[in-house]
């Protein structure tokens, strides 16, 4: 504290916004490659600007703005024409060449964007030891070898340019060229491990500072590290709408419509490809962070899964957090944990295979769901975007009702769930959704003596049967009963008059909490 009153009140700080480039963020060292680095992203922040290098001293005094961001070059096509030339091409054809301009733009664009990401940030962190060479494979992958492949189709486009600015065909040079997109295939199978890698790393202080003092400098343009990294996925996304509009604004009579239509059809099939190996990779990926509690849960149709139709968090009715995955065969329940760092996920209860799934789509208010203190709380809120899922034959006892951040999460899953199980659910019938052990399992959520209900629909449904089975989630847990739950179970085996006593009792609430 001494030393804190005995500095000057004028003493001047240099604000972090204020700090132009990572070059003057980084301490000044002896070793060569550390300065030699400071030096080039410097010199790369500022290669766009027409300062002299005497302003780069300048920009860090107190009365200097911060540099904007570096900024994309976004003139038009026709506003490069000259008056004379203009005036010359009909509306449509101008359209036309705005349309295939900016492709060969976006291509320039993708160049330098593959290249920067190398540049600025692969080859530092590789030099300062920030991450490993295997770690920055790992996130990177084989970014380079896709400069040259889009290099190509810029220098073919130019080829073609005419000396007044336009291309008069551009369908048999996409043709050729879309094919060789199909080597996108491994990196775009290897973002969602990646991105996970890289989300861990950067827990890492020095990988959190580096990716930090690179956003506040120009060359960013304000985009963090992954966004360079999923550029070349966002760029396959967008030429099929590339081709469509050059192909909207082409004349009938021009050599390039079917040319266009077949290049519009490769293209969807490479992405088609693309999507389809990614998925395996996504499938994959999850399945190996699977923990299994009990062998009797694992099953052979998760390991031989090729495609997740739907995972994401959702809510138990106890307000307990799971993470869901639903695979082309079967539906598994999670509870999301880390292990070393690293996330995982640990089984809940029995995995539903989809062709034994029976899916129910509760309203709003149908089903109250409660935290931990639901057996002290009678008021307990009545939940939202919540729907049932459980096994056709009802001896697992295994039942889940589930509750959805919002309406559109929930219908997302809905609809999932529903074309899954429709190849095996042509001859279920409407009634069968609201058997018994929805019944039970609504009725139990809510109300402690519910099993008297249970017995009574099992005396109608399966005559000569007095002994009712426990509460499904009894079943599914084993050990762990709410206090009024245990007390519920005691009154099913009191005398059957004192049940129907009890059933009419109950009668009123059934009608408002059950589906």
């Amino acid at each position: 504290s001494l030393l804190y009153l005995q500095e000057p009140s004028n003493k001047r700080v240099r604000p972090l916004a204020r700090v132009t480039s990572l070059a003057n963020l980084i301490s000044p060292v002896r070793n060569g490659a550390v300065r030699r680095f400071g030096q080039t992203i410097q010199s790369f922040a500022l290669r766009s600007d027409s300062k002299s290098p005497g302003c780069a001293q300048k920009s860090c005094s107190r009365s200097a703005a911060p540099t904007p961001p570096k900024r994309r070059n976004s003139v038009l096509w026709s506003e490069m024409l000259d008056v004379n030339m203009k005036e010359s091409l009909s509306t449509k054809e101008i359209k036309r060449q705005e349309a295939i301009y900016e492709m060969s733009r976006g291509e320039q664009d993708l160049i330098e964007d593959l290249k920067l990401a190398r540049k600025a940030y692969h080859d530092p962190m590789l030099k300062l030891s920030i991450m490993s060479e295997e770690e920055l494979t790992h996130i990177f992958g084989d970014l380079d070898s896709y400069i040259p492949l889009h290099e190509d189709l810029l220098a073919s486009l130019g080829e073609a340019t005419k000396p007044d600015g336009t291309v008069e065909q551009i369908g048999p040079i996409l043709v050729k060229w879309l094919p060789r997109l199909h080597a996108y295939k491994g990196y775009c199978s290897n973002q969602l491990a990646a991105k996970a890698l890289l989300d861990q790393k950067k827990q890492d202080r020095r990988v959190q500072d580096f990716l930090q003092r690179c956003l506040e400098s120009p060359f960013s343009r304000k985009l963090d590290l992954w966004s360079f990294l999923d550029i070349p996925r966002s760029r396959l996304v967008k030429y099929p709408l590339l081709l469509k509009e050059i192909l909207r604004h082409t004349p009938k009579d021009h050599p390039d419509i079917q040319i266009l239509e077949e290049a519009i059809s490769i293209i969807q099939g490479v992405l088609s490809d693309i999507n389809l190996k990614k998925g395996e990779s996504e499938c994959q990926y999850y399945i190996d962070k699977l923990e299994y509690l009990d062998e009797k849960q694992k099953d052979p149709r998760i390991e031989g899964s090729k495609a997740l139709l739907c995972h994401g968090e959702l809510k138990n009715k106890n307000g307990h957090k799971l993470y869901v995955f639903l695979f082309q065969d079967i539906l598994v329940l999670t509870r999301p944990v880390t292990r070393n760092e690293r996330q995982a996920y640990q089984v809940y209860r029995q995995p539903i295979p989809v062709q034994e799934l029976l899916l129910e789509d509760l309203q709003d208010g149908d089903v109250k769901m409660g935290g931990s203190f639901r057996g002290a709380f009678g008021n307990s809120d009545k939940a939202k975007n919540i729907f049932r899922v459980r096994f056709q034959d009802p001896s697992p006892g295994q039942s889940h009702t589930l509750q959805a951040n919002d309406v559109f999460h929930k219908q997302q899953w809905v609809n999932c769930i529903r074309t899954a199980i429709a190849p095996f659910q042509r001859t279920a019938a409407a009634a069968e959704l609201k058997e018994l052990p929805e019944l039970s399992e609504e009725a139990e959520e809510n109300n402690p003596s519910a099993p008297n209900i249970k017995a009574q629909k099992r005396q109608s449904a399966m005559s000569g049967i007095t002994e009712m089975e426990l509460d499904e989630s009894t079943s599914e847990c084993g050990s762990i009963l709410d206090s009024e739950e245990a007390k519920g179970m005691k009154t099913h085996r009191t005398s059957s008059g004192h049940r129907k006593t009890r059933e009419k009792q109950l009668s009123g609430k059934r009608k408002e909490t059950l589906v």
